[in-house]
């Protein structure tokens, strides 16, 4: 395939050092900040290596999300859904775990779940044609519904010490689940840098008609890109389904989708597609980790959490479209 990443508007960044620009200092500033103001508050249990990990794992299911949830809006699209096929792919996992007393074969088909979720969001966003923001709100509820039905709404609870080792397992005094992290971090990185598929995606984003244009097979790419999607919701859930040992229809029904929206837009992805990359996104992440684990050590109120997460995601569409109108896109 012809590298067609010069046709969008922004080409994918060079180097990593490269890429953390002025708008990733400001984040790792304002990290910086809240680490600092929350130390400050619970200075005997915020930087305990017991709450640092407790942040990590936090963070594992966002952060995956987060960072397909960034390919996705650099496309110009964007998965309301994920949430919910986070709660399906565990009901999934959970029913296929017990029906044939296999744990790999529950696993296989959670994570099939989620990839064929995100394919069905892709085909009706693409076929439809329909919305990116319609069409997944549209199937955040049907995939809701199909998980409560599989179970009348009840929790299935899964039983397998293979698939406890991942959510209580460690590695070099690392949970198992902070690797899965890094090492998701560390693909979504090479795929958008490296390769000629990743760097498309921003010119798909950036302006769709010279990306058609140049050849880019637009169809194939969008259905992909959800099932992508899809497909990391399910390893989210998986992950999710390890801690708590059951298939819980919901799980990522308190707002995920939202935060890894957030974590997004905070980290850089301009919502008009084109523009974000995996290591801003991340940092949008650990940032709202720390709001969130901050906010509970100093026993913030639930709805005042709320708000922060709201104010938070205003702030950050406040900036971004500040920036884009000062650059004149």
């Amino acid at each position: 395939m012809t590298d067609t990443a010069t046709a969008g508007r922004e080409r994918a960044p060079a180097s990593l050092f490269g890429r953390i620009g002025a708008q990733n200092i400001s984040l790792l500033i304002a990290l910086v900040v809240l680490l600092a103001i929350f130390g400050a508050l619970r200075p005997d249990v915020f930087f305990t290596p017991r709450n640092l990990i407790n942040i990590g794992l936090a963070v594992t299911i966002l952060g995956i999300l987060a960072m397909a949830q960034t390919v996705v809006i650099v496309s110009g699209g964007l998965d309301i859904s994920v949430g919910s096929i986070v709660g399906l792919s565990t009901m999934v996992l959970a029913v296929a775990a017990q029906e044939t007393g296999s744990i790999p074969a529950g696993i296989l088909a959670g994570l099939l779940a989620g990839l064929v979720a995100g394919a069905v969001n892709g085909l009706i966003i693409v076929y439809g044609p329909v919305n990116a923001v319609i069409a997944t709100l549209g199937t955040m509820s049907a995939f809701r519904g199909l998980a409560y039905l599989m179970n009348n709404g009840n929790s299935i609870p899964i039983t397998g010490d293979s698939l406890r080792a991942l959510g209580i397992g460690t590695l070099f005094g690392l949970p198992f689940a902070i690797w899965l992290l890094i090492a998701a971090m560390a693909a979504f990185i090479v795929f958008t840098r490296e390769t000629v598929v990743g760097r498309n995606i921003y010119a798909l984003g950036g302006n769709p008609t010279v990306a058609r244009l140049a050849g880019i097979p637009i169809r194939r790419y969008q259905i992909s890109i959800y099932a992508m999607s899809g497909f990391a919701a399910a390893v989210a859930g998986l992950v999710l389904a390890s801690r708590t040992m059951s298939g819980q229809p919901a799980s990522g029904s308190q707002g995920l989708e939202l935060e890894a929206i957030t974590a997004a837009i905070l980290g850089g992805c301009a919502l008009q597609g084109g523009k974000g990359t995996i290591v801003g996104a991340m940092l949008g992440v650990l940032i709202i980790g720390v709001l969130n684990n901050g906010m509970i050590l100093t026993s913030v109120p639930t709805f005042y959490q709320l708000l922060a997460k709201g104010a938070l995601l205003i702030l950050a569409v406040i900036v971004q479209e500040r920036q884009r109108a000062r650059s004149g896109e």
